[in-house]
This record gives structure tokens, C-alpha cells and sequence, in this order.
């Protein structure tokens, strides 16, 4: 099979500004007449938590979204700010951002910044900053973390310790020194 230099049937003639963007309109209103802004529900502690959590995330980073129905199985997922879990992944990840939705799983090793548990992780999770576990959300393994949110319902088991940080003098044995 012969490849296209026009791959996908993107062709080199096309520019980005030839598309026609239409802008939304502001919340509230519609195209014809003036529709009341709905009431905000308001948002356990928990829930405003981890909305915070999130806007410390970069918009703009590198995102890998596993989707529902979908299983990754035996990779190490590196240099990814952000990975959204709806189906099921069997990991090793180094990364700041995790977000496993309600029917999404993890099995593995994960360190990260921010991890918001709607589903379910199975393993060792090192947080370095915030773990936030929803109603939802069940968190089972080796668990480390720097703050720790759980909502009413949200389960968390294993051998679970504050302080996700290593110090590299934990790691290093401590060297003797001799005196003259």
C-alpha cells in the first residue's frame, strides 16, 4: 500500500486562519431571548479541595486520557502531566496529575502530585502533594501522601503513611566517620 504525502488528507495549501470560528454566548443567554443563569449546587469541602487541586495543574501539558473500555497493560508512562483513567491500566507512572474516573481502575506503581480517586487504585501510590479520594473512590495498597482528602464514603486501605517526600538521606546509609 502506497502512503499519501498528504497524510490523512491534510494538504500543505491550508492554513490554520482559513477557519471559521463562531464564538459562544455568554452564560445565560441564547441566541433569541435572555435565559435565567441556573443555581450553582453547592460543593462538598472535598469537592472545592480538589477543584483547587486541579487548577494548580497545567492547561497546556502533555494529557493522556485512557478511555472507557479500553485496558493498558505492562507500561511505564513517563513525561505525562496529566493521565485521566475511564477504563483500566496496569502501570508504572511517574507523572503530576492522576484522575481515575467513577468506572476507571489502576493496578500498579504510581508517584504523583495530585491524584483525584473517583474509581479504584490498586498498588503502591506515592502523592506528593494532594490525595483526594471521592465517595466513589476505593484506594487499596502501599499509600503515601502529603494531604490527604477523603469524602464521606470514599474507602482507603493498606499500609498508609503521611510524607510522601523521600529525603535522599532516607535512601543513603548514614557514613561513619573516623576521628584521628
Amino acid at each position: 500500500m502506497a502512503m499519501s504525502p498528504n497524510f490523512f488528507n491534510k494538504r500543505e495549501t491550508e492554513s490554520a486562519t482559513a477557519r471559521h470560528v463562531v464564538p459562544l454566548p455568554a452564560q445565560g443567554t441564547t441566541y433569541g431571548a435572555p435565559v435565567a443563569a441556573a443555581t450553582p449546587p453547592v460543593a462538598s469541602s472535598a469537592v472545592v479541595a480538589a477543584n483547587n487541586a486541579s487548577a494548580a495543574a497545567p492547561a497546556g501539558g502533555s494529557k493522556l486520557i485512557v478511555g472507557p473500555n479500553i485496558k493498558l497493560k505492562g507500561v511505564e508512562i513517563t513525561d505525562c502531566d496529566t493521565l485521566v483513567v475511564e477504563g483500566l491500566v496496569e502501570a508504572t507512572m511517574d507523572s503530576r496529575v492522576m484522575e481515575i474516573a467513577e468506572q476507571g481502575a489502576f493496578k500498579g506503581s504510581a508517584e504523583i502530585d495530585v491524584a483525584e480517586i473517583y474509581g479504584q487504585f490498586d498498588g503502591n501510590l506515592t502523592v506528593r502533594q494532594k490525595l483526594v479520594i471521592y465517595a466513589t473512590g476505593k484506594v487499596t495498597g502501599k499509600i503515601r501522601y502529603g494531604k490527604l482528602v477523603i469524602e464521606e464514603g470514599g474507602q482507603i486501605s493498606g499500609d498508609i503513611q503521611f510524607g510522601a517526600a523521600h529525603s535522599p538521606r532516607a535512601d543513603k546509609p548514614a557514613l561513619a566517620v573516623a576521628s584521628r
